[in-house]
């Protein structure tokens, strides 16, 4: 399944960042690439929805799934709804690695950190982007976060320029 290219994401800081997002959520490398990681590492199968598989874990329940980890409403079990939000205003048709390329570009963009990243800013794309994953450093959810270091080595090794 195709990936966003560097042009349609907004160049390669961009496209590093998701990379480094995906690494910090844990997904990178795993099934395919992570766009069918479900929390937990499970694996799902299919890309027409995002699958909305419940699993309790330690901060309590939880349906993140893709590559970014990122959250659907399940009536009645979870209320974090940021997948069928952020998918309608991206235009997100289904829950295809491109669909999810676009949907967190949107979410970094909504959190105003796109310059940030063109520009090689990226402690403060991070601090911008960590209320929106969980993973990131001063994110408020409670839940273990990756050190910088690790997340510019990521962004690095994907081909993203720090300034």
């Amino acid at each position: 399944m195709p990936r966003i290219t560097a042009n349609e994401a907004g160049g390669q800081n961009v496209l590093a960042f998701l990379d480094m997002l995906s690494t910090a959520e844990g997904t990178f490398g795993i099934g395919d690439d992570g766009y069918n990681v479900n929390v937990g590492g499970d694996l799902f199968v299919g890309y027409e929805n995002h699958p909305r598989i419940a699993i309790r874990t330690h901060w309590g329940w939880s349906d993140a799934a893709g590559r970014y980890q990122i959250m659907a409403a399940i009536p009645g079990r979870i209320r974090t709804d940021t997948w069928d939000w952020a998918s309608r205003a991206a235009g997100a048709k289904d829950f295809s690695p491109l669909s999810q390329d676009r949907v967190a570009i949107y979410l970094i963009a909504r959190a105003r950190a796109v310059d940030d990243i063109k520009a090689g800013h990226l402690d403060v794309a991070i601090a911008k982007c960590a209320p929106v994953w969980a993973s990131l450093p001063g994110s408020p959810y409670g839940q273990h976060t990756q050190l910088i270091s690790h997340l510019q080595a990521a962004f690095e090794a994907a081909g993203g320029t720090v300034a």
